[in-house]
């Protein structure tokens, strides 16, 4: 039998898969989805499965053919793989849901060229997984196979897909760059979106630095054309550089809301936008400091800044100017060229096209500055708003050439199961072999085809460890998503996460004799990081919290100050950690909810390319589990707002939070609503942003609305990373 043989109109896990929607009794059939999955591996998998007398032969058969890399395999021994793969049979892996098991072997596993068979099951990609990560380290691949087994760690999508496959992408699929004000640099920064898009990436490209429509060329008013034409042309870059045929590339360009363009920039995304302008699929994000707020807080008029104008008073690009600090200085500044605006006139316009689209992202950049350990200045994210690194500008010359060659960003990102890693025999020893293994994709990753995002890598190592399931697992021991013990268990979880990938980081650096660049102009590096750790104790408060982490070490000011010592004599070796990304799709197979974002139904309905609705119910659903299960579209967002700024507080770069508004709000959800319409309007954006800003959250996502006419306006997932 040949996947191509099968009949679709005849199976049975489809048709029982979506029993689970049908109620029965007043009941969810969470039967239902059982049966399907039971199914679906008996007559999906099990039947198209290709057998192998023995691990060494498939191994062989599979190099012999070119499926897997030649070389990395030969770093272990037979005798330690077959090892390995006993021990990985002995946990008896089994998917808990017929998405879990439909995602991974849709999407995941390794087939024949022809596409009739499966070459691996999960095991054997875990197997992979570890092997590849461990390096020949047969110590930390046990370790990585039975942290990636028990879905305790779970790679990001393109590490997990393509690692060890002889015809693959890269294993990260994520980055950010940005041009200056010249052609040269914008030229370079095209052909930069090509390239990514081709082999499967997202970009976050930053246009602060250009300068505005109507600015002087070479002394010659109103010549340039601004940044709108400039989207228009990443946005055919992408399209024209589809993977194959596959999909679409994916893009975000940030802007700051002191550019001149500012308006235009978000019109563009507008449904009645002129079609010479409009944007069709790039995505948009702003980039928001102090000064806004307050401008608008105030509400009085702001000044929109000329980027030539600036770079040429303080002789750097716009992104690398203070506006805070120097608005007044500029504002007095009759050199540099400016316009006034509103200021709540332009943050109603960000809370329309919110409403209307779901962009733009807001990335609070000074707040992500001020906490931000490393030397140097962040001016922009990435596709899913989560990534904030220092950046270095490129100078380009004629013939496309570096003149300097400056750092980006590849966002190298995984994410452990904060249901599962509660159970961990030993939660210290899970995050530094993770971490490890993260750094292993740090270490080989080589992007030649954008010479600034390999520099940006090789001086970095940075990395990016997330989490998945909060939801899930508050659901499971009947902990309200945003109640106070949620929000206190999620400082808890991010303050371990933090520790833990910090011891892992400076063994690392003590074993290589090797820091991130610059590690010496770090706060890392003086101390000064560590002290809200040795002047207040981060541990469970609760009885509750501290019943959910009776069995994990909690560090101790004295472990804090000996990790503080032991930084500051032998450094790190990562520069950025952590980091939490939507991880939409790999959480399907982890059986988990997505990231820290509540569900938005019980019983959730995806939409699969050919085969029609598939139906995942939430992780842990019972009668029991049912009341914890409150849709986000039904939550005062301020709750979910709490919870990512309790993670925030730990993380050194930042998360991908979507707020979840109705058109129609229920009664009595926000106070300021009481006495007015319950109709969703800019202003209830406006209060929730300004709200995030006050909590420290240094990024929003997507804004997501839920229509009157049972429609979504805004998307949740990584579309880089989504498959």
């Amino acid at each position: 039998m040949a996947l191509s043989d099968i009949d679709l109109t005849q199976v049975k896990y489809y048709d029982l898969n979506n029993e689970v929607n049908i109620p029965k009794d007043g009941k969810i059939q969470l039967d239902k989805d059982q049966a399907a999955l039971k199914d679906f591996i008996e007559n999906n998998v099990k039947p198209n499965t290709k057998q192998f007398a023995s691990v060494t032969a498939r191994y062989k058969w599979l190099e012999d053919n070119d499926y897997i890399e030649d070389g990395f395999m030969d770093k272990y021994s037979d005798a330690f793989i077959e090892k390995l793969y006993d021990y990985l049979k002995q946990q008896n892996f089994h998917f808990h849901s017929f998405m879990a098991a439909y995602k991974f072997y849709a999407q995941y596993a390794l087939r024949t060229n022809d596409k009739e068979y499966y070459l691996e099951n999960y095991i054997d990609r875990v197997a992979m997984n570890a092997l590849y990560l461990a390096n020949g380290d047969e110590e930390l691949a046990m370790i990585l196979a039975d942290e990636i087994i028990h879905q305790r760690y779970q790679p990001a999508t393109p590490t997990f897909l393509n690692v060890g496959r002889k015809r693959r992408g890269e294993f990260v699929s994520c980055f950010a760059i940005q041009p200056t004000d010249n052609m040269n640099t914008i030229g370079r920064t095209i052909n930069s979106a090509l390239q990514l898009s081709k082999i499967g990436g997202g970009v976050g490209i930053n246009l602060s630095n250009l300068r505005e429509a109507g600015a002087p060329i070479k002394k010659i008013e109103n010549a340039a054309s601004g940044v709108v034409p400039v989207m228009k042309l990443l946005e055919d870059s992408f399209s024209y550089s589809n993977q194959l045929g596959q999909r679409q590339g994916a893009g975000v360009v940030y802007l700051s809301v002191f550019h001149p363009d500012i308006i235009e920039f978000l019109g563009a995304k507008k449904e009645n936008a002129d079609e010479k302008i409009r944007l069709k699929t790039l995505s948009l994000g702003a980039t928001v400091p102090d000064k806004f707020y307050e401008l608008v807080e105030k509400d009085e008029d702001m000044y929109l800044f000329s980027p030539y104008d600036v770079e040429r008073v303080y002789g750097k690009p716009f992104s690398y100017v203070d506006i805070t600090e120097e608005y007044d200085n500029m504002v007095a500044n009759d050199e540099i060229h400016k316009k006034k605006v509103n200021a709540r006139d332009l943050e109603d316009e960000i809370s329309k096209l919110q409403q209307e689209s779901g962009y733009p992202y807001i990335i609070n950049i000074d707040t992500v500055n001020r906490d931000n350990p490393i030397d140097g200045k962040i001016v922009m994210s990435n596709l899913c708003s989560e990534i904030a690194q220092v950046q270095t500008p490129s100078v380009v010359a004629d013939d496309q050439s570096y003149e300097t060659l400056g750092t980006d960003i590849s966002c190298n990102l995984g994410s452990t199961n904060i249901a599962n890693m509660m159970n961990t025999p030993d939660f210290g020893r899970s995050i530094r072999a993770i971490v490890r293994g993260l750094t292993r994709i740090s270490d080989v990753e080589s992007l030649d085809v954008v010479p600034s995002i390999k520099k940006g890598n090789e001086l970095s190592h940075s990395i990016g460890l997330g989490a998945m399931g909060l939801q899930g697992y508050l659901a499971k021991n009947h902990i309200q998503y945003g109640s106070p013990v949620a929000v206190e268990f999620t400082s808890v979880y991010f303050m371990l996460l933090n520790y833990w990938s910090l011891v892992a980081s400076n063994e690392i650096a003590k074993e290589r004799h090797e820091t991130f660049h610059n590690f010496e102009k770090s706060k890392y590096a003086d101390g000064s990081y560590f002290d809200k750790y040795i002047s207040k104790d981060w541990g469970p408060k609760s009885d509750l919290v501290k019943k959910l982490f009776a069995n994990i070490h909690i560090p101790t000011i004295d472990d804090w100050k000996k990790l503080k010592d032991d930084v500051m004599a032998d450094g790190l070796y990562n520069e950025y950690r952590l980091a939490v990304a939507p991880n939409g799709s790999t959480s399907y197979i982890n059986d988990s909810t997505a990231s820290l974002t509540p569900i938005i139904n019980r019983i959730e309905e995806r939409q699969e390319k050919m085969i029609g609705k598939i139906y995942y119910p939430a992780p842990y659903l019972s009668n029991d589990t049912m009341p914890y299960y409150r849709s986000a579209y039904d939550m005062d967002m301020r709750t979910v707002i709490d919870t990512y700024a309790a993670a925030q507080q730990h993380v050194d770069q930042s998360l991908s939070l979507t707020l979840f508004v109705r058109s129609t709000m229920p009664e009595g959800l926000y106070e300021w609503k009481n006495g007015r319409t319950n109709k969703m309007t800019t202003r209830d954006l406006n209060i929730l942003r300004h709200y995030a800003y006050k909590k420290g959250i240094k990024s929003i996502y997507y804004v997501r609305t839920f229509t009157d006419d049972n429609d979504e306006i805004g998307a949740n997932q990584c579309e880089s990373c989504v498959i």
